[in-house]
């Protein structure tokens, strides 16, 4: 093999006659870096978004969720017991879910309810923690004639929208009718403003608001009874089998779901995202490979006589087919390790940009872009572009080695 590459080391060093075959070299090598480069730093910063999606879901969000087909339940208390002693549950919480409308002062919005247990739902979802909100959690006016209010915590963006702050007062509009005399008429019951959440996602800061499950008890008419069960296990990426145990263990009409099951189209999504972000950009590596062919290709017609000479001295076709693809693999090598260096470079250049001025709706609660390097994602990518550079070096290979030395010879 040392001749070989003898030999096409000194091809790859062009004289000042072939210096196109040198500058199609260059830009080969600059393609290849620039693919690669590309590809890394995309690849790096889906890979980011992702995980960090995962974490904010999953702080404002149960990893799985128990509930009863059809209606609420009142046992929960003897189910959360028989939920806790599952395999792999952690903690449970109890909650009451409902669609809302919010008033206050300055506008009228649409929210999703949750009555939460202050004293387990932190333990289940890591938002809920920054949650305080004391049994009883009322206020009291300053007048004593007027019934104590209750209080309600809501999400940022939702307050904003709303245009409340703390210790303000807002209507809420329960889908719960009232029998009065002018006929039903919806539930409205007032709620002062006790503080706000921020989960880092802004779905959820511009949706969800939080009471008492106590109070969503009494405004929902749901006495002693709750919508559903959230639950934390111990290993994330297990959620699907414990869930899987816990409707098996309750049987009809209880169901569970896990958080990939509740999040899969948007993962799904983002799947099909990287994938198509990979083939896209893989392009330009192949764009590259078109110029290493084409350089070779010239290379070899630079070359018809040296290449004459050679087989007559006894080389063989497979040695005049090695030194083409040394060539050409050289290039790639070359342009793949430029193009893994800038990518590392600029991927930690990114971690420090700020990136404040992007609207809420679009990227939420960042200072920087939440870049992550994979392995297996660079291992990936060199690969791929190693082996689009090497399918590229085949058909100039071939052709130098399947030259006749006496033709070459003679009209060389």
């Amino acid at each position: 093999m040392g001749f070989e590459l003898f030999i096409g080391g000194r091809y790859l060093r062009a004289k000042q006659k072939q210096a196109f075959i040198s500058l199609i070299t260059i830009l080969s090598i600059a393609g290849v870096a620039v693919g690669v480069m590309a590809l890394i730093v995309v690849i790096a910063v889906m890979t980011g978004f992702e995980t960090d999606l995962k974490s904010r879901i999953l702080g404002g969000q149960s990893q799985v969720m128990l509930m009863r087909r059809g209606d609420a339940f009142t046992d929960y208390r003897r189910v959360l017991q028989e939920v806790e002693k599952v395999e792999g549950v952690e903690a449970a919480t109890p909650f009451i879910l409902s669609q809302i409308m919010l008033r206050a002062k300055y506008g009228t919005t649409g929210a999703v309810l949750r009555g939460i247990d202050p004293d387990s739902a932190g333990r289940v979802m890591e938002t809920l923690q920054q949650i305080d909100l004391p049994e009883p959690i009322s206020v009291q006016p300053s007048q004593s004639s007027t019934p104590i209010i209750p209080g309600i915590i809501l999400g940022r963006e939702l307050a904003r929208n709303l245009g409340v702050s703390e210790g303000d007062v807002i209507h809420l509009i329960s889908p719960q009718s009232m029998l009065t005399p002018m006929g039903r008429v919806p539930a409205i019951k007032q709620f002062k403003v006790a503080g706000f959440f921020e989960s880092g996602m802004y779905e959820f800061d511009q949706t969800f608001a939080f009471i008492h499950i106590k109070d969503a008890q009494k405004l929902m008419r749901m006495p002693d009874a709750v919508s559903g069960l959230d639950i934390r296990v111990t290993d994330i990426y297990d959620a699907s089998n414990v869930a899987q145990k816990i409707t098996a263990k309750l049987g009809f009409p209880f169901w569970a779901r896990d958080w990939m099951q509740m999040n899969r189209n948007l993962f799904k999504a983002l799947k099909l995202e990287r994938r198509v972000m990979f083939i896209i950009l893989a392009l330009i590596i192949l764009v590259a490979a078109f110029n290493i062919a084409s350089s070779l290709i010239m290379m070899v017609m630079g070359k018809t006589r040296d290449i004459a000479i050679l087989k007559a001295m006894g080389a063989t076709a497979s040695s005049i087919r090695k030194i083409f693809v040394f060539n050409g693999m050289v290039i790639g090598a070359i342009g793949t390790l430029l193009g893994l260096v800038l990518g590392l470079v600029i991927c930690e250049v990114l971690k420090h940009i700020d990136i404040h001025e992007l609207a809420g709706d679009i990227y939420y609660f960042t200072t920087s872009l939440p870049v992550k390097l994979d392995v297996v994602d660079v291992i990936s990518i060199i690969i791929a572009a190693l082996v689009i550079c090497f399918l590229a070096t085949l058909y100039p290979a071939r052709q130098a080695a399947k030259l006749n030395p006496v033709d070459a010879i003679r009209f060389g």
